[in-house]
C-alpha cells in the first residue's frame, strides 16, 4: 500500500475503517472476530485482521487471547475521560439549551442518570424563571417525581426498568407526589405512549415541568426538559414548546450518534432505538 495514496487503498480509507470500526460498539456489540468483521465490512481476512491488530497496538482495542476476539481497550477510557474533563456532554447540550431557554423564556436542562435519579449536567436558565436560591447543576430528581426524570426512566426497557425501581421507597416531596409503584408505574407508561412527560409540581410543589427523552443508539441516555413556575402568569402554554423541545433532543441524540451514514454492508447495523411513537398535544 502506498503511503501517499489517498485513493480507494490509501490511508484516508483506512482511517475511515478503522474509525467504523471503533465507532461499531455499542451496548450489543461489545466485540469483533475477524472473519466476523471481514464479512461484516466487505473486507478482506487479512485487511481485517490488520486493523483490529493497529487497533489493539494503539490501546483502542484489546484481543481475549482465549477467544480472539477484539473488545475495547483503554485508551477508549482514556479519551472518553479527557473528553468528559474537557466539557463532555455538557458542551453539547449547552448551545441547544439557550435556544430553548431564549425562545421559551422557561429554564432548559439537560440530565443524565445516575441510578435511580437523573442528575443535571447542563442548565441554561430562561428571562420567565423559575428562580433558584441554589443552582440546577448536580441536582438530583427522583425516577418517581416530575417530568424531567420521569421522560428519561419511561422509555428504558420495561425489564431494566422493572429491576431498577421496584421496591424503592418513594419520598414525598409534595402533596402531588407519586408515590405508590402501580401509580408511578402507570405515569411511565403514560409517558411512552404519549412521547413526552409533563409534570404539575411532583418534585418542587413550585413548578411545572415538560420533558422528553435523549438517545443514544438503541437506548435513552438522559432528558432534555423545560421548567417554569406554575404559578406566574405566561402568555403561552408549556405544551406550546413541545415541538422546540422535541427538536434539540433530536439534535442531541444526532451529536450523541455522531450522525455517522452506514457502514458498508446492510447488517451491520439493524435499526435504531425504539423512539417514542404517538405523539400528541394534550397532557
Amino acid at each position: 500500500m502506498s503511503t501517499g495514496s489517498t485513493g480507494p487503498a490509501g490511508p484516508l480509507q483506512t482511517v475511515d475503517r478503522a474509525l467504523d470500526i471503533l465507532l461499531s460498539f455499542d451496548e450489543y456489540r461489545t466485540s469483533w472476530g475477524v472473519l466476523e468483521l471481514a464479512e461484516e465490512f466487505g473486507l478482506s481476512k487479512s485487511t481485517a485482521q490488520r486493523l483490529l491488530a493497529s487497533l489493539a497496538g494503539k490501546g483502542f482495542l484489546r484481543a481475549d487471547p482465549d477467544t480472539r476476539r477484539y473488545g475495547m481497550g483503554p485508551a477508549m477510557w482514556r479519551m472518553a475521560g479527557l473528553w468528559e474533563r474537557s466539557g463532555g456532554l455538557s458542551v453539547l447540550a449547552e448551545p441547544l439549551l439557550a435556544d430553548l431557554a431564549r425562545a421559551s423564556g422557561r429554564t432548559a436542562l439537560f440530565c443524565v442518570p445516575d441510578g435511580a435519579h437523573v442528575r443535571c449536567i447542563a442548565a441554561v436558565s430562561g428571562t420567565e424563571g423559575p428562580r433558584r436560591s441554589h443552582p440546577f447543576v448536580d441536582e438530583l430528581y427522583p425516577a418517581h417525581a416530575g417530568a424531567t426524570s420521569r421522560a428519561y426512566f419511561a422509555f428504558l426497557d420495561p425489564a431494566e426498568r422493572r429491576a431498577l425501581l421496584a421496591g424503592r421507597p418513594s419520598a414525598r416531596f409534595s402533596d402531588l407526589t407519586p408515590y405508590e409503584e402501580r401509580q408511578v408505574e402507570a405515569l411511565l407508561d403514560e409517558a411512552v405512549e404519549r412521547g413526552y412527560a409533563i409534570s404539575q409540581g411532583e418534585y418542587d410543589a413550585a413548578s411545572r415541568a415538560l420533558g422528553v427523552p435523549v438517545f443514544g443508539g438503541k437506548r435513552p441516555v438522559g432528558s432534555v426538559s423545560l421548567v417554569e413556575n406554575k404559578y406566574s402568569d405566561h402568555d403561552d402554554d408549556l405544551l406550546d414548546h413541545l415541538a422546540a423541545l422535541r427538536t434539540a433532543a433530536d439534535e442531541l441524540t444526532g451529536l450523541l450518534s455522531n450522525r455517522r451514514p452506514e457502514p458498508p454492508t446492510r447488517n451491520w447495523r439493524r435499526g435504531h432505538g425504539v423512539r417514542p411513537a404517538p405523539r400528541t398535544t394534550a397532557p
